[in-house]
């Protein structure tokens, strides 16, 4: 991942600590582009790979129409409750649709490590439970930025 990041050097995560991060947290905010140019902003779950973030997202939503015709996006992960702790992550750039939509399981090498890492991160489990509702989207950011709080000096 290149860093694009030029602002707030002081605050930003080393590589360790943003691959830290964002394994850990849960929900993400995803923005696509609507037709008319608005945004669409909705919550998801997802997985990082080191590389990428795999968001699972349901075939039949206003996002996967969205980015079926505009596969533009941006996501947010972030957490901390008081000014002191705020740490977060922003990534930006296109999404892939990556194996069978919706998903029913069908073998893809592809989603293997990263229907493991989701299903033991959500349910506890070895072995993925697919719908047929939901299906994968790769963002392998184009630029991002990052910040903790917690790194500002008093």
């Amino acid at each position: 991942m290149t860093d694009t990041q030029r602002r707030g050097r002081r605050i930003m995560m080393t590589q360790g600590e943003l691959d830290a991060f964002l394994a850990g947290q849960r929900t993400c905010r995803v923005a696509t582009v609507g037709g008319d140019g608005a945004p669409h902003i909705g919550a998801l779950w997802y997985v990082w790979d080191g590389t990428a973030l795999w968001l699972y997202s349901i075939t039949r939503s206003k996002r996967w129409a969205q980015l079926r015709k505009d596969p533009r996006l941006a996501v947010v992960v972030d957490d901390g409750h008081d000014y002191g702790e705020l740490r977060g992550a922003e990534l930006a750039g296109r999404a892939v649709f990556v194996g069978e939509a919706p998903r029913t399981g069908e073998p893809c090498p592809e989603l293997d490590q990263v229907e493991r890492l989701f299903t033991q991160k959500y349910f506890g489990l070895e072995e993925m439970p697919h719908d047929g509702r939901h299906a994968w989207l790769r963002l392998t950011p184009d630029t991002f930025a990052s910040w903790d709080f917690r790194k500002i000096p008093g």
